[in-house]
Protein backbone atom coordinates (compact mmCIF):
# COMPACT_ATOMS: atom_id res chain seq x y z
CA UNK A 1 0.00 0.00 0.00
CA UNK A 2 2.71 2.13 1.25
CA UNK A 3 4.44 1.67 -2.54
CA UNK A 4 0.92 2.07 -4.64
CA UNK A 5 1.02 6.11 -2.53
CA UNK A 6 4.46 6.73 -2.97
CA UNK A 7 5.35 9.60 -5.58
CA UNK A 8 7.43 8.77 -8.39
CA UNK A 9 11.00 9.46 -8.25
CA UNK A 10 10.91 9.69 -11.95
CA UNK A 11 7.93 11.70 -13.10
CA UNK A 12 8.35 10.30 -16.49
CA UNK A 13 7.81 6.86 -15.21
CA UNK A 14 4.99 4.87 -14.89
CA UNK A 15 4.58 2.21 -12.30
CA UNK A 16 1.99 -0.76 -12.33
CA UNK A 17 0.78 -3.26 -9.20
CA UNK A 18 -0.96 -6.14 -9.77
CA UNK A 19 -3.89 -6.09 -7.51
CA UNK A 20 -5.47 -10.01 -8.41
CA UNK A 21 -7.67 -11.42 -10.86
CA UNK A 22 -8.10 -8.15 -13.65
CA UNK A 23 -6.61 -5.35 -11.31
CA UNK A 24 -4.21 -2.89 -11.76
CA UNK A 25 -3.20 0.06 -10.06
CA UNK A 26 -1.26 2.20 -12.43
CA UNK A 27 0.46 5.74 -10.88
CA UNK A 28 2.04 8.10 -13.80
CA UNK A 29 3.02 11.64 -12.22
CA UNK A 30 1.37 12.26 -8.86
CA UNK A 31 -1.96 10.38 -10.50
CA UNK A 32 -3.22 7.03 -9.13
CA UNK A 33 -5.74 4.80 -11.97
CA UNK A 34 -7.30 1.51 -10.97
CA UNK A 35 -8.49 -0.23 -13.22
CA UNK A 36 -10.73 -3.57 -12.52
CA UNK A 37 -10.18 -4.06 -8.84
CA UNK A 38 -12.08 -6.92 -7.21
CA UNK A 39 -10.52 -6.14 -3.44
CA UNK A 40 -13.72 -8.01 -1.52
CA UNK A 41 -15.46 -11.21 -1.13
CA UNK A 42 -18.83 -10.27 -2.94
CA UNK A 43 -18.89 -13.52 -4.97
CA UNK A 44 -18.05 -15.59 -2.09
CA UNK A 45 -21.37 -14.22 -0.74
CA UNK A 46 -23.55 -14.16 -3.75
CA UNK A 47 -22.82 -17.93 -4.68
CA UNK A 48 -22.28 -19.64 -1.45
CA UNK A 49 -24.81 -21.92 -2.46
CA UNK A 50 -24.05 -22.51 -6.37
CA UNK A 51 -21.66 -25.35 -7.50
CA UNK A 52 -18.63 -22.54 -7.90
CA UNK A 53 -18.32 -21.24 -4.70
CA UNK A 54 -16.00 -18.06 -5.88
CA UNK A 55 -14.05 -18.46 -2.59
CA UNK A 56 -10.82 -16.71 -2.92
CA UNK A 57 -7.38 -18.03 -2.70
CA UNK A 58 -5.51 -15.70 -1.97
CA UNK A 59 -6.39 -12.48 -0.09
CA UNK A 60 -7.26 -9.04 -1.32
CA UNK A 61 -3.99 -7.06 -1.25
CA UNK A 62 -5.50 -3.79 0.03
CA UNK A 63 -8.51 -3.08 1.26
CA UNK A 64 -11.35 -1.14 -1.04
CA UNK A 65 -11.37 2.22 1.06
CA UNK A 66 -7.23 1.88 0.86
CA UNK A 67 -7.45 1.99 -2.76
CA UNK A 68 -9.33 5.23 -2.79
CA UNK A 69 -6.23 7.25 -2.89
CA UNK A 70 -6.97 6.59 -6.36
CA UNK A 71 -8.09 9.40 -9.06
CA UNK A 72 -10.13 7.16 -11.07
CA UNK A 73 -11.77 3.81 -11.69
CA UNK A 74 -11.79 2.12 -14.82
CA UNK A 75 -14.41 -0.85 -14.70
CA UNK A 76 -13.76 -2.66 -18.53
CA UNK A 77 -17.37 -4.72 -18.15
CA UNK A 78 -20.18 -5.08 -15.24
CA UNK A 79 -18.90 -8.81 -14.09
CA UNK A 80 -18.37 -8.10 -10.54
CA UNK A 81 -14.83 -9.39 -10.35
CA UNK A 82 -14.16 -6.33 -12.58
CA UNK A 83 -16.99 -4.09 -11.37
CA UNK A 84 -17.06 -5.48 -8.08
CA UNK A 85 -20.02 -3.57 -6.03
CA UNK A 86 -18.22 -3.97 -2.81
CA UNK A 87 -15.10 -2.49 -3.91
CA UNK A 88 -16.85 0.84 -5.68
CA UNK A 89 -18.83 1.30 -3.07
CA UNK A 90 -16.29 0.94 -0.23
CA UNK A 91 -13.64 3.50 -2.83
CA UNK A 92 -16.57 5.92 -3.21
CA UNK A 93 -17.55 6.47 0.57
CA UNK A 94 -13.89 6.39 1.42
CA UNK A 95 -13.60 9.59 -1.60
CA UNK A 96 -15.38 11.55 -2.36
CA UNK A 97 -13.18 12.76 -5.30
CA UNK A 98 -12.92 9.83 -7.33
CA UNK A 99 -14.19 9.78 -10.86
CA UNK A 100 -15.76 6.01 -12.16
CA UNK A 101 -15.05 5.38 -15.86
CA UNK A 102 -16.96 2.73 -16.98
CA UNK A 103 -18.73 1.59 -20.53
CA UNK A 104 -22.05 3.06 -21.64
CA UNK A 105 -24.16 0.14 -20.80
CA UNK A 106 -22.79 -0.20 -17.57
CA UNK A 107 -23.68 3.25 -16.31
CA UNK A 108 -26.73 2.26 -14.59
CA UNK A 109 -25.28 -0.32 -13.11
CA UNK A 110 -22.41 2.10 -12.08
CA UNK A 111 -25.62 3.83 -10.54
CA UNK A 112 -26.99 1.09 -8.74
CA UNK A 113 -23.77 0.56 -6.65
CA UNK A 114 -24.25 4.14 -5.28
CA UNK A 115 -21.47 6.08 -7.91
CA UNK A 116 -22.75 9.57 -7.75
CA UNK A 117 -24.12 10.45 -11.41
CA UNK A 118 -21.73 13.76 -11.87
CA UNK A 119 -18.77 10.97 -10.54
CA UNK A 120 -19.44 8.45 -13.43
CA UNK A 121 -17.32 9.27 -16.97
CA UNK A 122 -18.97 7.13 -20.03
CA UNK A 123 -17.38 6.01 -22.76
CA UNK A 124 -17.72 3.62 -25.44
CA UNK A 125 -15.78 1.77 -28.27
CA UNK A 126 -14.46 3.83 -30.88
CA UNK A 127 -14.44 6.72 -28.15
CA UNK A 128 -11.75 8.74 -26.12
CA UNK A 129 -11.35 10.35 -22.67
CA UNK A 130 -9.11 13.08 -21.55
CA UNK A 131 -8.82 12.35 -18.13
CA UNK A 132 -5.66 14.60 -17.16
CA UNK A 133 -2.95 16.60 -18.73
CA UNK A 134 -0.65 14.15 -20.42
CA UNK A 135 -3.21 10.61 -19.58
CA UNK A 136 -5.90 9.79 -22.38
CA UNK A 137 -7.96 6.54 -22.54
CA UNK A 138 -9.33 5.16 -26.27
CA UNK A 139 -12.26 2.90 -25.88
CA UNK A 140 -11.79 -0.98 -27.88
CA UNK A 141 -14.34 -3.54 -28.23
CA UNK A 142 -13.21 -6.63 -26.18
CA UNK A 143 -14.80 -9.63 -27.25
CA UNK A 144 -15.92 -12.32 -24.08
CA UNK A 145 -15.98 -15.08 -25.85
CA UNK A 146 -17.95 -12.71 -28.36
CA UNK A 147 -18.17 -9.02 -29.42
CA UNK A 148 -21.59 -8.18 -27.60
CA UNK A 149 -23.77 -5.05 -27.50
CA UNK A 150 -26.60 -4.28 -25.79
CA UNK A 151 -30.06 -2.81 -27.33
CA UNK A 152 -28.26 0.34 -27.94
CA UNK A 153 -25.56 -0.71 -30.11
CA UNK A 154 -23.36 0.12 -26.81
CA UNK A 155 -20.40 -2.59 -26.31
CA UNK A 156 -20.58 -4.84 -23.29
CA UNK A 157 -17.11 -5.27 -22.96
CA UNK A 158 -14.12 -2.75 -23.34
CA UNK A 159 -10.75 -2.93 -23.23
CA UNK A 160 -8.82 0.84 -22.66
CA UNK A 161 -5.68 1.98 -24.12
CA UNK A 162 -3.83 4.08 -21.58
CA UNK A 163 -1.58 6.74 -23.32
CA UNK A 164 0.62 7.96 -20.13
CA UNK A 165 2.66 11.25 -22.37
CA UNK A 166 4.15 8.81 -24.41
CA UNK A 167 3.60 5.64 -23.01
CA UNK A 168 0.36 3.03 -24.20
CA UNK A 169 -0.64 0.45 -22.07
CA UNK A 170 -3.20 -1.82 -23.47
CA UNK A 171 -5.58 -3.46 -20.72
CA UNK A 172 -7.93 -5.86 -22.74
CA UNK A 173 -10.27 -6.58 -19.84
CA UNK A 174 -11.69 -10.16 -20.56
CA UNK A 175 -11.29 -10.80 -24.77
CA UNK A 176 -10.35 -13.30 -26.57
CA UNK A 177 -9.11 -13.04 -30.03
CA UNK A 178 -10.98 -11.82 -33.06
CA UNK A 179 -10.73 -10.73 -36.21
CA UNK A 180 -8.40 -7.43 -36.79
CA UNK A 181 -8.44 -6.49 -33.25
CA UNK A 182 -4.37 -7.36 -34.11
CA UNK A 183 -4.38 -4.54 -36.45
CA UNK A 184 -5.80 -1.85 -34.25
CA UNK A 185 -3.34 -2.50 -31.66
CA UNK A 186 -0.34 -2.12 -34.01
CA UNK A 187 -2.10 1.11 -35.79
CA UNK A 188 -2.21 2.24 -31.60
CA UNK A 189 1.55 1.45 -31.09
CA UNK A 190 1.27 -0.17 -27.65
CA UNK A 191 4.22 -0.57 -25.62
CA UNK A 192 2.96 -2.76 -22.85
CA UNK A 193 -0.42 -5.07 -23.00
CA UNK A 194 -2.46 -6.24 -19.50
CA UNK A 195 -3.47 -9.61 -20.95
CA UNK A 196 -6.46 -12.38 -19.35
CA UNK A 197 -4.22 -15.78 -19.69
CA UNK A 198 -6.84 -18.10 -17.81
CA UNK A 199 -8.06 -19.43 -21.25
CA UNK A 200 -11.67 -21.02 -21.87
CA UNK A 201 -12.87 -24.55 -22.48
CA UNK A 202 -16.55 -26.14 -23.19
CA UNK A 203 -16.66 -27.30 -19.65
CA UNK A 204 -16.45 -23.58 -17.55
CA UNK A 205 -19.09 -22.35 -21.45
CA UNK A 206 -21.27 -24.79 -20.35
CA UNK A 207 -21.73 -23.45 -16.75
CA UNK A 208 -21.86 -20.06 -18.77
CA UNK A 209 -18.60 -18.92 -17.65
CA UNK A 210 -16.67 -17.59 -20.65
CA UNK A 211 -13.49 -17.15 -21.00
CA UNK A 212 -10.15 -15.28 -22.22
CA UNK A 213 -6.84 -15.50 -23.90
CA UNK A 214 -4.77 -18.61 -23.59
CA UNK A 215 -1.24 -18.02 -23.20
CA UNK A 216 -0.14 -19.17 -26.60
CA UNK A 217 -2.94 -16.80 -28.03
CA UNK A 218 -1.92 -13.75 -25.74
CA UNK A 219 1.50 -14.37 -26.94
CA UNK A 220 0.31 -14.72 -30.80
CA UNK A 221 -1.53 -11.06 -30.14
CA UNK A 222 1.49 -9.72 -29.20
CA UNK A 223 3.85 -10.71 -32.10
CA UNK A 224 1.00 -10.03 -34.59
CA UNK A 225 0.75 -6.04 -33.30
CA UNK A 226 4.23 -5.46 -32.59
CA UNK A 227 3.86 -4.92 -28.83
CA UNK A 228 7.11 -5.69 -27.06
CA UNK A 229 5.97 -6.24 -23.47
CA UNK A 230 3.01 -8.32 -21.86
CA UNK A 231 1.85 -9.37 -18.06
CA UNK A 232 -0.46 -12.18 -18.31
CA UNK A 233 -3.55 -12.06 -15.55
CA UNK A 234 -6.89 -12.98 -14.18
CA UNK A 235 -5.68 -16.26 -12.32
CA UNK A 236 -4.76 -17.36 -9.45
CA UNK A 237 -7.78 -16.12 -7.52
CA UNK A 238 -10.94 -18.83 -8.35
CA UNK A 239 -10.03 -22.23 -8.30
CA UNK A 240 -12.03 -23.20 -11.06
CA UNK A 241 -10.80 -20.32 -13.54
CA UNK A 242 -7.66 -19.85 -13.77
CA UNK A 243 -4.06 -21.87 -14.79
CA UNK A 244 -0.85 -22.99 -13.26
CA UNK A 245 1.41 -20.19 -13.84
CA UNK A 246 4.19 -23.07 -14.38
CA UNK A 247 2.47 -24.31 -17.15
CA UNK A 248 2.15 -20.86 -18.27
CA UNK A 249 5.80 -20.31 -17.97
CA UNK A 250 6.85 -23.50 -20.21
CA UNK A 251 5.00 -21.75 -22.73
CA UNK A 252 6.52 -18.01 -22.89
CA UNK A 253 9.89 -19.89 -22.09
CA UNK A 254 13.15 -17.83 -23.34
CA UNK A 255 10.77 -14.43 -23.75
CA UNK A 256 12.26 -11.96 -21.34
CA UNK A 257 9.56 -9.53 -21.83
CA UNK A 258 6.30 -11.64 -20.72
CA UNK A 259 5.97 -12.05 -16.63
CA UNK A 260 2.91 -12.92 -14.72
CA UNK A 261 0.45 -10.32 -12.02
CA UNK A 262 3.33 -8.55 -11.26
CA UNK A 263 4.63 -4.84 -9.86
CA UNK A 264 6.43 -2.95 -13.33
CA UNK A 265 8.01 0.31 -13.36
CA UNK A 266 8.55 1.41 -17.48
CA UNK A 267 10.13 4.61 -18.46
CA UNK A 268 9.48 7.05 -21.52
CA UNK A 269 12.34 5.29 -23.18
CA UNK A 270 10.14 2.08 -22.85
CA UNK A 271 12.48 -0.24 -20.48
CA UNK A 272 10.16 -2.41 -18.92
CA UNK A 273 11.98 -3.58 -15.54
CA UNK A 274 9.88 -6.51 -14.20
CA UNK A 275 9.91 -7.02 -10.63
Amino acid sequence: MVAIKAPLGNMGHVRLFWLGQAGFAIRYRDKLMVVDPYLSDYLADKYQNAEFKHRRMIPPPILPEEAAVADWLLATHKHSDHLDPWTVSGMVAANLNLKVIVPEATAGHAKDMGVPADKIILIDAGQTVTIDSGIRIDALPSAHETLATDADGKHLYLGYVMRFGGLSVYHSGDCVPYRGLDNILAARNIDLALLPINGRDAYRRERNIPGNFTVQEALNLCEQAAIPNMIGHHFGLFDFNTIDPKEAQDVIQGNANIDFGCCAELDMEYNLNLA
